[in-house]
């Protein structure tokens, strides 16, 4: 089983690897020395030529919907999978173009404290869902603007009637992450920043692959993800990961027709999973409390951890995933991925894509 899973996450990775030589073959962007920095390079600040600056830019969203945008889009709102969304502008060098809050379910408790390190403007913009999720258009309309994007095809229609530039996304599978990016770089005008994450994406599933390659199979870990205590995994995408890093996912075999997935306390103790990462660190207390998983070996040797959560949740659909990679490694090897290392791979992709130094303290908070 460990075999099938490697080589579904292979093909998957293979398959993503060839779209990107597409994309960058078809940009020119051959060149295989040091990659350009998305703080100085025309992309990444924005810039257009004066030429192009008199044009609109029209892109095709990933539900085949063509949607024409201004030249410069200065202003984006997210709306429903707030917290993915904003991740995917930030991870564009582009967070403070956001413009609106985040909604009522993101903001009860401290989780997201990130976002407002990243795009602190949003503390103090509108607001364009109420506590229930609804639209609140009055404020959408009075706020204008230029980019609204969504992974709800309901929403989408209903912002699009009002007359606003909407695109849809989706970031379901590892197929999804070209053209998601692909497009993102093309609607915010920074192409050069999309490249350079899909090239950082592939690199860092490779290096991956090389530090857990001489791990044999019967001496790795198996891993449980998601929302333990109430038996979910709530993304399809929140999966491929595990292998990555050198464990293996005692949900490998879950269905592959629906996003979330759901199982037993059952299948729990038949998994009997060496590791258990959760979704919320609020949930570890309740796991050890329950009586009925005491001897479970994650439960015994205290091998609970709490998924980070910075621009989004790491083990879910999110640009940070391949982080989520050395993350998990560190904790199931950390003789092959030391903090020290783990903590220079998270400085570099948050200064270097979000335009945001974090902090030791702060890096040192994220790895827990």
């Amino acid at each position: 089983m460990v075999t099938t899973t490697k080589r579904r996450t292979t093909a998957a990775l293979a398959g993503f690897a060839s779209a990107l030589a597409l994309v960058l073959t078809g940009c020119g962007t051959a060149d295989s020395g040091a990659a350009a920095d998305p703080t100085t390079d025309a992309g990444a600040t924005g810039e257009v030529t004066e030429e192009a600056a008199h044009f609109p830019v029209t892109v095709t969203d990933m539900a085949g919907e063509k949607v024409t945008l201004p030249a410069e889009v200065k202003s984006v709102a997210t709306f429903g999978s707030i917290g993915v969304l904003n991740t995917m502008v930030e991870t564009m060098a582009s967070g403070d173009r956001i413009v609106n809050q985040m909604s009522a379910r993101f903001t009860k408790g401290d989780q997201w404290k990130y976002q407002y390190v990243f795009a602190p403007q949003i503390s103090d913009g509108p607001l364009f869902e109420n506590a229930d999720g609804e639209l609140q258009i009055e404020a959408v309309l009075e706020a204008a603007p230029d980019l609204c994007l969504c992974m709800s095809k309901e929403t989408v229609t209903l912002l699009r009637e009002k007359g606003l530039n909407v695109v849809y996304l989706e970031w379901k599978t590892l197929d999804d992450v070209e053209p998601c990016v692909t497009l993102l770089g093309e609607a915010l005008g920074r192409p050069e920043v999309a490249e350079e994450y899909l090239r950082w994406f592939e690199e860092t599933v490779s290096k991956a692959e090389a530090l857990v390659a001489d791990i044999p199979e019967e001496e790795r870990k198996t891993v449980l993800y998601g929302n333990i205590t109430s038996y979910t995994q709530p993304h399809y995408i929140a999966e491929w990961w595990i292998p990555e890093a050198g464990g293996v996912s005692v949900t490998k075999d879950r269905p592959t027709d629906g996003e979330s997935y759901e199982y037993t306390v059952e299948d729990v103790l038949l998994w009997n999973p060496d590791v258990m990462v959760a979704s919320n660190t609020k949930m570890i207390g309740e796991i050890k409390a329950d009586g009925r998983l005491a001897d479970i070996t994650a439960i015994a040797d205290n091998a609970i951890y709490s998924i980070p959560t910075v621009a989004h949740v790491w083990g879910n659909r999110t640009p940070e995933q391949p982080l989520t990679i050395m993350w998990m490694m560190n904790k199931l090897y950390p003789d092959v991925m030391t903090p020290e290392m783990l903590a220079d791979e998270i400085s570099y992709f948050y200064d270097h894509f979000f335009r945001t130094q974090l902090s030791q303290e702060q890096i040192a908070e994220i790895i827990g």
